[in-house]
C-alpha cells in the first residue's frame, strides 16, 4: 500500500480537470484502482453506489486541498474551524495500533474497505504538504516539497508559466487601454 500522503494524491488524480478524463468511470475501474494499491482484494466488486460514493470523496478531498492558507487563516481568526465539503459517510473503527496510539481503520473490507482506507489516509498524510494547482484548469493534486511550503502551481514550467501569461497580458492590455484614453487631441 501506497505512503498515506501519495496515496491519497494519487486518488484525487484519478480524475484531470483538464483532459476531463476519469479512471473510475465505471465500478470495475474502481475495484480495479483499489487492487492495484492493496486497498481491496482480487475477488472484490465495486457497485455503482461504490462508484458514486469514490466519486464524492475524490471530489471533496479536491475542494479540501483546494483550501487556501488565507481561508485557513480567517477560519482561526474567528476561531472556529475552516469548513470543509461533507465527505461522504464511510465505515471507520478508532483502534490502538502497535505503538498503543489510535488510528483509523476500515470497518469493512472490500471496495468500502478500501474506500476507508484512503479517508483513514487523509489522517495520516502530509496535510500541509498535498495542495491542488492554482491554475483552474488544472487542479491536478501534486506534494509540495519545496523547503518553506510555497509552491502554488503542479508545474511551474506548464501551469505557473500559463498563469503568468495571462497575467501579463491583461497588464498590457490595461496599460494599453490607459495609454490609449491619455492622448491629447489638439
Amino acid at each position: 500500500m501506497p505512503l498515506p500522503t501519495e496515496l491519497v494524491r494519487d486518488f484525487v488524480n484519478t480524475f484531470d480537470v483538464e483532459a476531463q478524463a476519469d479512471e473510475l468511470s465505471s465500478p470495475a475501474d474502481l475495484a480495479l484502482w483499489l487492487r492495484e494499491r492493496g486497498l481491496a482484494g482480487p475477488r472484490d466488486r465495486a457497485s455503482d453506489d461504490d462508484l458514486h460514493t469514490a466519486h464524492a470523496l475524490r471530489e471533496g478531498l479536491r475542494a479540501a486541498l483546494g483550501r487556501r492558507p488565507a481561508e485557513q487563516r480567517r477560519a482561526a481568526e474567528l476561531q472556529r474551524p475552516a469548513e470543509l465539503p461533507p465527505l461522504p459517510s464511510l465505515p471507520l473503527l478508532v483502534t490502538l495500533g502497535p505503538d498503543g496510539g489510535p488510528r483509523l481503520t476500515p470497518a469493512d473490507d472490500g471496495v468500502a474497505g478500501g474506500l476507508a482506507r484512503i479517508a483513514a489516509a487523509v489522517v495520516a498524510a502530509s496535510w500541509d504538504r498535498l495542495k491542488v494547482c492554482a491554475e483552474e484548469s488544472c487542479q491536478w493534486a501534486f506534494i509540495d516539497s519545496s523547503k518553506n511550503r510555497s509552491r502554488s502551481w503542479c508545474s511551474m514550467r506548464v501551469c505557473g508559466n500559463r498563469t503568468k501569461t495571462r497575467a501579463y497580458r491583461a497588464r498590457k492590455r490595461g496599460s494599453r487601454r490607459l495609454q490609449g484614453s491619455n492622448t491629447d487631441t489638439v
